[in-house]
């Protein structure tokens, strides 16, 4: 996993590489081309966040241009959602009014959620899921899937495989770090870490 980091980038905004960025990208930038053949009013995402995966997810989505909806009840979270060019929403999950989405990311770990977050996918659309549910019996939708086309994508990513790729995009410019919300001092780690809310990121020199 030791790849050098581009010059120009920061190591603290690419601290979590080898695990939630890559989960944010694995969950839209493979179907970018799928967006980008659409209408543009039609190149939306919708982004379920309880995690650092969920703005990372944004903000590749963002990225590749298309309308970002960043759903979350953190204040912290919501925040950042916005400087990654996210439109940031402080609701438990959209009501039955909101347009479905051609991508949806689901990062909560909470079956209810996902199960909206499944309702919110169009017909052929996807959605990529990044919970892990041991505590859980979830229960899947399947016959509304099947009849509307919906794609479930779940399981852990192949994190060493895309890293290349998030760093060729990186070296571009694109800026990560609003996702970071704190750093700290290695010294200072066992006294930060239980304290810790956002996504903290431990330095040393």
């Amino acid at each position: 996993m030791l790849i050098p980091v581009p010059a120009g980038v920061d190591p603290v905004s690419i601290a979590s590489l080898s695990d939630n960025i890559p989960d944010g990208w694995r969950a839209v930038v493979p179907f970018a081309d799928e967006l980008a053949a659409l209408d543009p009013v039609d190149r939306r995402v919708l982004v379920f966040g309880r995690l650092s995966i969920g703005l990372y997810a944004a903000a590749f989505a963002a990225a590749l241009g298309a309308h970002v909806d960043y759903i979350d009840t953190d204040p912290q979270r919501l925040a950042a959602a916005e400087k990654l060019g996210a439109v940031a929403h402080d609701v438990a999950k959209p009501d039955k009014s909101w347009d479905p989405y051609p991508v949806t990311v689901h990062t909560t770990a909470d079956p209810a959620l996902l199960a909206a977050t499944l309702r919110a996918t169009w017909a052929d659309g996807v959605c990529t899921d990044t919970g892990i549910y041991p505590e859980y019996k979830v229960e899947m939708p399947l016959l509304p899937m099947y009849t509307r086309g919906v794609r479930f994508v779940t399981g852990r990513v192949n994190a060493r495989v895309v890293i290349p790729q998030i760093l060729d995009q990186l070296a571009g410019g694109y800026d990560l770090s609003p996702a970071v919300d704190t750093v700290v001092p290695w010294e200072e780690a066992p006294s930060a870490w239980p304290a810790m809310t956002g996504k903290t990121v431990f330095t040393r020199s």
